[in-house]
């Protein structure tokens, strides 16, 4: 038997980079001294008020169906937050409440572009890019951050990658894996290229809450018709697990999202609803200690890999990441994180599934205990002097 042509497109291109990772995961939860810096989950508990909000919500049988949309509190609740990190007017019509910023990439990339369409997308990218860009249909084009510009976009050189077939251009920032934020020339820059050629922008600002004041430069604000806006709580509010995010944009585009949410989701679990409506009302202390606890894991690892033959540490401008140079190491990408994991027990990403830019780079989570991070970097010092 067949499947359509959707299976290929969503199918992983290269090495899937998740087998690895959920190994490590795996031999973890059965006790063994695994250290796993591959995956960006805070080592953190949600907290306590959204956590009993949800409780609370349950024990009320609140287990029912909830409008596709969102519940209009909860869409408020997210435009107000929006708009005072951003500077973007909007209201709960701008916003539509989905499951977790990868949901929202997924809607957004159904509904802008289509077979025969292109979509440009800033390499390095998140691993789940290109598969969500094809699943509709259309091409991903890859427009260059390269190492030699610290990872800024090379905008000259993504505007000549645009066609008569392009629609839209997807990016992060603070970006993943990178952790660069792109600053106020860059956005203003992108809008301008958006406006000349008619461009849809789809800004994932899911870090931006760990970003230095818990913002950054918003191209939202600077073209709301033509820029969507997608978020959560999973990192700010150590939520990866209760799948809570959203896109705010046009309400034109927020009724079409609409219609695709209702024959996906149907609606969301009011309890779930509930408690991120809490978590939004506690959200600049909650980002402000999670900045905070983010910050000091940095400088420690950038401290621990610092002076290892073979690697460089890039210091990221926020978000929970550090990519580090490995080429010096004679390895490739897919050797060092196999052979560091079997040799220390330490799992990390091969940079080569963000994009062609990071080939020759691993990507490592800080977002973990301190003792953990200690212990990663002198293991990964022993294998790197053991080559």
């Amino acid at each position: 038997m067949k499947f359509s042509a959707l299976a290929s497109r969503v199918a992983p291109s290269g090495i899937d980079p998740w087998v690895l990772h959920w190994q490590a995961r795996h031999a973890h939860a059965a006790g063994e001294d695994v250290l796993v810096l591959s995956a960006g989950d805070p080592d953190l508990d949600t907290p306590v008020p959204v956590v009993d909000k949800a409780v609370e919500r349950l024990r009320e049988r609140d287990t029912h169906y909830t409008e596709t949309a969102g519940r209009p509190l909860l869409r408020a609740a997210i435009a107000r937050s929006h708009a005072a990190r951003t500077g973007q007017a909007v209201t709960g019509e701008n916003v539509i409440f989905l499951g977790g910023a990868q949901n929202g990439l997924f809607v957004a990339s159904l509904l802008l572009a289509g077979p025969g369409d292109e979509i440009i997308a800033i390499d390095p990218m998140y691993v789940t890019y290109p598969a969500t860009i094809q699943a509709s249909g259309a091409t991903l084009v890859h427009a260059p951050a390269p190492a030699a510009s610290n990872f800024h976009p090379d905008l000259a050189a993504l505007e000549a990658l645009i066609t008569p077939r392009t629609r839209a251009i997807f990016l992060a920032s603070p970006n993943n894996p990178t952790g660069i934020v792109l600053v106020d020339d860059e956005v203003r820059r992108l809008g301008d290229i958006a406006r000349r050629h008619g461009l849809w922008i789809v800004s994932d600002e899911v870090y931006a809450g760990l970003a230095e004041g818990g913002r950054v430069p918003s191209l939202g604000a600077r073209l709301p018709e033509q820029v969507l806006t997608v978020s959560s709580l999973s990192k700010t509010h150590a939520m990866t697990g209760w799948r809570a995010g959203w896109i705010v944009g046009p309400t034109a585009f927020v009724q079409a999202a609409n219609d695709v949410a209702a024959c996906m989701l149907y609606g969301l679990p009011g309890f779930v609803q509930e408690a991120a409506i809490t978590a939004l009302e506690i959200a600049p202390e909650s980002e402000r200690s999670m900045r905070e606890y983010c910050q000091r894991r940095c400088n420690l690892m950038h401290a621990g890999l610092a002076g290892i033959e073979g690697l460089r540490p890039y210091l990221p401008d926020a978000g929970m990441f550090m990519l580090a140079d490995i080429r010096g190491s004679g390895l490739s990408g897919a050797q060092f994180v196999r052979g560091l994991y079997d040799a220390e027990r330490v799992s990390v990403l091969d940079g080569a599934v963000f994009g062609h830019t990071t080939e020759g780079f691993v990507r490592l989570c800080f977002a973990m205990e301190k003792r953990d991070i200690t212990e990663a970097c002198v293991r990964i010092r022993r294998f790197c002097a053991g080559r």
